[in-house]
């Protein structure tokens, strides 16, 4: 488990080159997922475009460095809409206030832990109205912008230590349903016209980015089934049905094309 703070300006290093590639700029937030996609990077050379890596090519995150496998596993986020559209949302964790669904104000996020092997979110420190807690991320229903949603009875979950989070993570996480009218107004609120217009905007630049072009690796979906097989040369149906699969399916499409 790593504090964003740990992992922010660490150098990232190619394993294949031995060489050092840049640093992290930023995390990426899925806030639909609770977890770290993508970390943009940082390199010396000037930028036209922000680039990132996304977070399943990540070897290890370690005291000193990230590290990835080669110099291609960093991307340019123009090219991989879906990951262009996180950053666009500009979700972040740190002095956002977390509300309770009735409205109370629990505390304000100073920080917050990612396990380091996932990507997911594990847990965010809290500056409440005296002293400070930990709250498992079991307890967050909606990341947002500004605010975060948390249970009701999120303060009894409240953790004294960073480390108890490693110990609550090994306990089956208890299913926290939401009903269907409070999740569609989270939803309405997320997601104006304007936002979803963007991102149909964003899914037809990535079918005219991939159609026409033939993999160079075999495509599995979130379940381990095949999607493509190497050699595939995709129409604008295949890149759609990678769509549909989830980010990760299209981010591993659009890295496993020929250029």
């Amino acid at each position: 488990m790593k504090a964003s703070a740990q992992i922010i300006g660490l150098p990232i290093i190619s394993i294949a080159d031995g060489a050092q590639i840049g640093t992290v700029k930023s995390l990426v937030i899925n806030p639909d997922k609770g977890s770290i996609d993508f970390l943009t990077v940082e390199q010396d050379d000037v930028q036209l475009s922000l680039k990132a890596i996304p977070f399943k090519k990540v070897v290890g995150i370690g005291e000193f460095a990230v590290t990835v496998e080669q110099g291609h596993d960093v991307i340019d986020l123009s090219e991989i809409p879906i990951a262009n559209q996180l950053v666009n949302k500009q979700i972040r964790i740190k002095n956002t206030k977390a509300i309770t669904r009735k409205g109370q104000l629990l505390g304000e996020a100073r920080e917050f832990f990612v396990d380091e092997e996932s990507g997911d979110i594990v847990g965010i420190a809290l500056q409440l109205e005296k002293g400070e807690a930990v709250l498992p991320a079991s307890e967050v229903l909606t990341y947002g912008k500004d605010i975060l949603i948390i249970n009701d009875g999120a303060n009894e979950s409240l953790l004294d230590d960073p480390a108890q989070l490693l110990k609550a993570e090994s306990i089956e996480p208890t299913s926290v349903m939401v009903e269907e009218d409070v999740s569609a107004q989270m939803e309405a609120m997320a997601e104006s016209a304007e936002n979803v217009e963007a991102l149909q905007s964003l899914r037809e630049k990535q079918v005219a980015l991939l159609a026409g072009k033939r993999l160079t690796k075999d495509i599995y979906d979130a379940d381990g089934r095949l999607l493509f097989k190497a050699g595939t040369l995709l129409g604008e149906e295949d890149v759609r049905k990678a769509q549909e699969a989830g980010p990760s399916v299209i981010v591993d499409v659009s890295m496993n094309v020929e250029a």
